[in-house]
């Protein structure tokens, strides 16, 4: 993350220490494609690893309300960065990656899915494991667990077990 601040020193809000050791940055959600771009051309980080979100809505310090972590890896200097975009709650949007790392694309849906976070300029932006009536974002923490989700009728589904060649019928 030194030569991202270096490159980028408008981009870094933060850098710090996890209690494990790891290195940690806090990126403007502005900067957040050209860091991702940085990394992955520049200091061959190429390996997406995973996006994840946390919802810091009864910590003492929750404002932004959500954080959005990032996990790349370099298989050629077998290094992990680990970084952070900070997202309000007024507006739960950050600037997509999935045109910089196509890994990205399954998570940010994800993140979208169950925290709500929009990801701008994502090609396709839609639940990924919740169905489509689904109401709210079930991991945010003032979901409310008894609600209940409206009933939708059955949707036909192709028969997956039988391909081409395992009916008898080509």
């Amino acid at each position: 993350m030194d030569r991202v601040t270096a490159q980028f020193p408008e981009a870094v809000a933060e850098r710090y220490l996890d209690r494990t050791g790891g290195a940690w940055a806090v990126i403007h959600a502005e900067h957040l494609p050209k860091v991702a771009a940085f990394l992955k051309n520049d200091l061959d980080f190429k390996l997406f690893t995973s996006i994840d979100a946390v919802d810091r809505l009864h910590l003492a310090e929750n404002d932004p309300r959500f954080e959005v972590v990032y996990f790349v890896y370099s298989l050629s200097r077998k290094e992990h960065v680990r970084f952070k975009v900070r997202v309000s709650e007024a507006k739960p949007e950050l600037p997509s990656i999935t045109p910089i790392f196509k890994g990205a694309d399954w998570w940010e849906r994800f993140v979208w899915d169950f925290y709500g976070i929009r990801f701008s300029g994502h090609p396709d932006l839609r639940r990924v494991l919740l169905y489509e009536e689904f109401q709210g974002h079930p991991l945010r923490k003032d979901y409310a667990l008894r609600d209940r989700q409206p009933l939708v009728p059955e949707r036909p589904i192709k028969d997956i077990f039988r391909g081409p060649g395992t009916s008898g019928v080509s």
